[in-house]
């Protein structure tokens, strides 16, 4: 590590040919593939918790034919794709990152990953929520995201993975990459390179309740904004139909996943009355934007703070679902005797960085995969197990492409802008406006509520990681209500009161968002 003057200031400076910034699923997968291929790559990382850790349910995923169960194929998968993404999907995407699927599976093994069996050599597969088969393989029951997490974290041992290490910006000449401005025990330095992958995960932390860990606060979309790198969709915020409610406090909560709904378990109020009856063909295994509102506007009706998942008729619950039994005894629930009491909670942004199928941004040299890029995948509303499926695909890819990219660059050289200066509002204050107005249902008044009281955030100077979450949240806030307010529809997971009804003539992707704040 060298340090020299710039700009007046004193920096560190390191050279690299790929930085990936994040060390989930996306993040490591990219970083291997760049790695194998010859580069020199620096891995950023600013938390120790990954999204992809606390995923419980699977993945999912079209497996050859001597192993397919319920007749399943590549179409079929993308057919429910579609259908959950309600007319935004880009279709060839989804087609390109599905029929990928067991590829990057294999190699995901290959690594060191293991999955659930049914028999030897066969994984045993379960259905989720919006799947017309049962296609999602699982690891230690309901604990498949620490299992991929375990695997890549031992295969990547051999990266170059810096710790406590916050990227405050992408730094570029204005026509492509040139490294990362970043924030470390050391101060602030720059991280040269031609290639840079963002693989920083969602935006969960926007509202006071959510399942994603401490470090999802939207920043891989501020600093794409920041770079004038399109972000497209981030209206289509998914609210997982069944987080843990353990009272009224806020933070990261855990989720209860989907294939517990899978294997049979029912959603009823504290009435016992079903809460999806007449509300969709598919009952409680409906798409999660359909189950979302729906507990939402029963919650509405009734003034309960949650409605319950009766799981008693499940055998072997203990053993299927180890991950949420465990959960819901720390909360004082016996799922395999009582109803867990669950609600809607901020799980995952369908939308982000606009990437192609290989992560490439429009930006020369700057890549995304993960939670957050916008491939095309998702439409206006996440299928069940896709996430991991894409992580693991894009990432892949993304990898090879940044390699391939920093292999034809010409040396680069960084030059830090002046320093860094954002509108921030404070975190809880952002949270309460966001989950006021912003969550499960909006509607035109609140989102113009919560438009004045984001304009109101105050420049602050970066020079810590609590500043620079307090902006980057500041940032995607904004994105997502200016997006939300464009949407005059609902449509997947954005719902709007005002409009409840889909217009045909918004079936469409709205005018990305601009750089802001």
């Amino acid at each position: 590590m060298t340090r020299a003057a710039c700009g007046g200031a004193g920096f560190w400076q390191q050279r690299a040919d790929v930085v990936v910034i994040g060390t989930g699923v996306a993040g490591l997968v990219a970083a291997l593939a760049a790695h194998r291929r010859g580069r020199k790559v620096v891995v950023l990382s600013k938390a120790g918790e990954t999204a992809t850790f606390y995923a419980q349910g699977g993945i999912a995923v079209v497996l050859p034919d001597a192993l397919c169960e319920d007749g399943d194929s590549v179409e079929a998968h993308v057919a429910d794709t579609l259908a959950a993404g309600a007319g935004l999907c880009d279709e060839e995407a989804v087609r390109s990152i599905v029929a990928d699927g067991y590829r990057a599976v294999a190699e995901l093994v290959d690594d060191g990953a293991r999955f659930d069996e049914s028999g030897p050599g066969r994984w045993s597969l379960t259905r989720e929520g919006g799947h017309s088969r049962r296609r999602i393989i699982h690891a230690g029951g309901d604990a498949t995201g620490a299992e991929v997490q375990r695997a890549l974290d031992h295969a990547a041992a051999r990266l170059d993975i810096r710790r406590n290490h916050v990227a405050l910006e992408l730094l570029h000449d204005g026509g492509a990459v040139t490294g990362v401005l970043v924030l470390n025990d050391d101060g602030v330095g720059i991280v040269h390179a031609p290639s840079v992958i963002l693989a920083t995960g969602g935006l969960g932390h926007l509202y006071a309740a959510t399942t994603n860990p401490e470090g999802s606060t939207g920043d891989g979309v501020a600093l794409a904004m920041w770079a004038g790198v399109p972000i497209v969709d981030l209206e289509f915020i998914q609210f997982h139909p069944t987080m843990l409610y353990d009272g009224p406090g806020g933070g990261r909560r855990p989720l209860i996943t989907e294939a517990v709904r899978g294997e049979g378990a029912i959603l009823v109020d504290s009435r016992g009355m079903s809460v999806t009856e007449g509300v969709h063909p598919m009952g409680d295994l409906a798409p999660r934007d359909v189950v979302a509102a729906a507990i939402d506007a029963r919650m509405a009706a009734t003034g309960d703070p949650c409605v319950y998942l009766d799981a008693r008729g499940i055998a072997g619950f203990a053993q299927r679902f180890p991950t949420v039994t465990a959960a819901c005894l720390a909360a004082g629930v016996d799922p395999s005797r009582q109803p867990i009491p669950v609600l809607p909670g901020a799980h995952y942004s369908c939308g982000g960085v606009l990437t192609d199928v290989h992560g490439r941004t429009p930006l020369a040299g700057l890549f995304a995969a993960g939670e957050v890029a916008r491939t095309g995948m998702h439409g206006a509303n996440r299928l069940a197990s896709n996430s991991l499926l894409e992580g693991l695909v894009v990432g892949s890819r993304a990898g090879k492409a940044a390699a391939a990219h920093a292999f034809g660059a010409d040396p680069v050289t960084a030059r830090p802008s002046e320093a860094a200066v954002r509108r921030a509002l404070p975190r809880p204050q952002l949270q309460l406006a966001m989950s006021r107005d912003a969550s499960v249902v909006r509607d035109g008044g609140g989102l113009r509520r919560l438009h004045t009281e984001l304009d109101a955030a105050t420049p602050r100077r970066l020079t810590s990681r609590a500043d620079f979450e307090d902006a980057a949240l500041t940032a995607a806030a904004g994105a997502v209500a200016a997006a939300a307010l464009a949407r005059t529809e609902s449509r997947g997971c954005h719902h709007r009161s005002d409009y409840p009804d889909t217009d045909p003539a918004l079936g469409r992707d709205l005018v990305p968002a601009a750089a802001c704040c």
